[in-house]
């Protein structure tokens, strides 16, 4: 009943439409023979334009029709209406001129010039009169909508095409519950100039003085052309205002004309890192991946799931996805489902500690290239329960690979850790021996067994990012462990663009080390996230020092002093040589080790250490044997 009602109404406006266009056709037409001659109309043009009135009004239109003036929504008229407007009335005059004088019936050619100019003003005026006066009654009506409620102070950072759009919203949208005060544009030009009647305060360097002076709570920062380091150094003033931070994410918004303040983003702290977004040859990963039945383990996970979507835009033979952990299994499979229709893709239940099941999976699929992502990671966590992270993260990268072996797998990637180099915590110990595993398979192995090594992801799963957003949500305070400690950061998407390419650079048994930048301080990551939710440190949100946790560094490192590195041709991945040792020697203290970690030994970390002698840990131990153990094989 709705629907009919709204077609009812909109073709009685494109009725009413036309009928004022027809009046407007005749109007012009006479009009412009009455300026013509300043006065009555001679009997001879006045029959001629009288006589061919109607081909005049079906010619006008037929080419109103054409260039689409009765399908504008005349409210929201601009500039490519206009255009319209002046293609239709200039085309229409040109028949005109054609059908009066083919017909005979020819007027004075001034009149033709006058009846165009006549014609786009009428048609041109009606229809932007109209979106003026619907304009003013919006306003008039949002604003006593608005007036209800205490409106939110802007400040709009960029008085260019996105700022005045931005701004259009605001204005025009009884969903929006803000004014803006003011804006800030680089280009001395503008200062001082008005958009809309709003003053362009000045450049960046006046950001805070005009926080201050107009009494803002939000910023908008409307640039999607600045790099990263421009917007980094804007942000980090903006950051100094106590004010809430928004950032238009790129570019593209302004290319399609749909700017709104829906696209504004919150600013997040690796926004301030102010360097451009790390890039891979992506012709590499096409090479290998394409056409390629590939495998995920550990698919669900922050690492394995960003994996998952970028193989997936490479067009994979087919792609499975290995998790125990279902929920987030379902959540991949259905993102890429939705997204790549074509893709060929499998998704499996099944924990890489169980053998049987491994088994069955790579006799079923036979994958080419198999990326190990999964694994136990939380460091104070797996200090609790360290038997779990043995079992996981060891004997679970042992079936795997020795499945992989099996059913000839052309490549198999290990996720690796920083903190598998001289390691403090035994999540980090058991990730060395992880690609201690490898490197011995890569030996005996037709299969090209490689690891890649790198530090923290910003947003993963577990990492300090989410941790302090909540933290800030509540109140405080926010807790950092040590003031001087510092981590290696990188986004998702670098670190796994990063680890496909390693991943076609693999000729077996590497060890690939991603190239991290420089070391950030968590105490002013935990800063910076606090004054971009427009608080003070220390004064609106406490920040508290908790304390080395069990097992945790100040500082990760990425490469062992006997390692060395060598350059491949992306500078930001090396590649570390493998280490000597004695394999014979380092696969009976696995099964050892294995036994002691099914037995659940009270302490396994001795027989961790007998493993990587480059693993310290503060407590003292005695090495303990429980009196009575199963057998456990490897």
């Amino acid at each position: 009943m709705g629907e009919t009602k709204e077609k009812f109404q909109l073709s009685f406006r494109r009725i009413i439409l036309i009928l004022l266009d027809v009046l407007c056709i005749v109007l012009a037409g006479y009009i412009a023979l009455l300026l013509r001659f300043n006065g009555p109309i001679p009997n001879m043009y006045f029959n001629n334009l009288t006589v061919m009135l109607v081909p005049i009004i079906v010619c006008g239109l037929i080419t109103f029709y054409y260039f689409k003036l009765y399908h504008s929504l005349w409210q929201f008229a601009s500039i490519s209406e206009l255009k319209n407007i002046l293609c239709a009335t200039v085309i229409d005059s040109l028949l005109n001129i054609c059908i009066l004088e083919l017909s005979g019936k020819d007027l004075p050619r001034s009149s033709y010039f006058i009846y165009f100019m006549l014609l786009t003003m009428f048609i041109g005026g009606g229809r932007f009169t109209y979106r003026l006066l619907r304009m003013k009654k919006r306003q008039t009506v949002f604003g006593l909508v608005k007036e209800r409620r205490e409106l939110e102070k802007v400040m709009i950072v960029g008085a260019g095409l996105a700022g005045e759009k931005v701004y259009r919203e605001i204005v025009n949208s009884s969903e929006v519950y803000k004014q803006v005060m003011c804006f800030i544009d680089d280009a001395p030009s503008k200062w001082g100039r008005t958009v809309h009647g709003v003053i362009i305060y000045g450049g960046r360097d006046k950001i805070i003085k005009a926080a201050e002076k107009f009494g803002i709570e939000e910023i908008l920062v409307a640039i999607p052309s600045a790099d990263k380091k421009e917007l980094a150094n804007i942000l980090n003033i903006c950051k100094e205002t106590k004010c809430k931070i928004k950032r238009l994410p790129g570019i593209y918004q302004l290319l399609n004309g749909d700017i709104s303040i829906g696209d504004f983003k919150e600013v997040e702290v690796q926004d301030l890192l102010g360097r451009d977004p790390i890039e891979v040859n992506l012709e590499d990963i096409m090479g290998y991946v394409t056409d390629k039945v590939v495998m995920v383990t550990g698919g669900g996970g922050s690492i394995g799931s960003e994996l998952c979507r970028q193989i997936a835009a490479n067009k994979p033979k087919q792609l499975i996805i290995v998790d125990i952990y279902e929920n987030n299994a379902y959540e991949i499979q259905l993102e890429l489902q939705k997204k790549y229709q074509n893709l060929n893709l499998e998704v499996m239940i099944a924990s890489v500690r169980n053998t049987k099941r491994m088994e069955c999976l790579f006799a079923r699929y036979h994958p080419e290239i198999v990326y190990h992502a999964a694994a136990h990671k939380h460091v104070p966590l797996m200090e609790d329960s360290p038997n779990e992270a043995v079992k996981n993260n060891v004997f679970g990268t042992l079936n795997t690979a020795r499945v992989a072996d099996r059913y000839g797998a052309k490549r198999f990637i290990l996720i690796s850790t920083d903190k598998a180099v001289n390691p403090t915590n035994v999540m980090g110990a058991t990730k060395r021996i992880c690609e201690m595993i490898i490197q011995s398979f890569n030996r005996k192995s037709k299969t090209e067994f490689v690891a890649v090594r790198f530090g923290n992801v910003l947003g993963s799963n577990g990492s300090v990012i989410p941790l302090f957003k909540k933290q800030i949500k509540e109140g405080g305070p926010v807790t950092v462990t040590h003031p001087d400690i510092i981590r290696y950061f990188m986004t998702i998407p670098e670190a796994v663009s990063l680890v496909l390419q390693a991943g076609a650079y693999a000729k077996g048994g590497e060890i690939f080390i991603l190239d991290m930048g420089k070391p950030v301080k968590i105490a002013d990551m935990a800063r910076n996230l606090i004054k971009l939710s427009g608080y003070e440190p220390d004064v609106d949100i406490k920040i508290e020092y908790t304390g080395l946790r069990p097992g945790e560094k100040l500082y990760e490192e990425l490469l062992m002093k006997e390692e060395g590195l060598q350059e491949t041709p992306n500078n930001l991945i090396h590649i570390g040589k493998p280490i000597e040792m004695n394999e014979e020697v380092f696969f009976e203290r696995l099964k050892d080790l294995k036994e002691e970690a099914y037995n659940e030994v009270e302490d396994i970390k001795p027989f961790v250490q007998e493993l990587v002698p480059t693993y310290t840990y503060k407590k003292p131990f005695k090495r303990k044997v429980p009196e009575s153990k199963s057998k456990v094989e490897i």
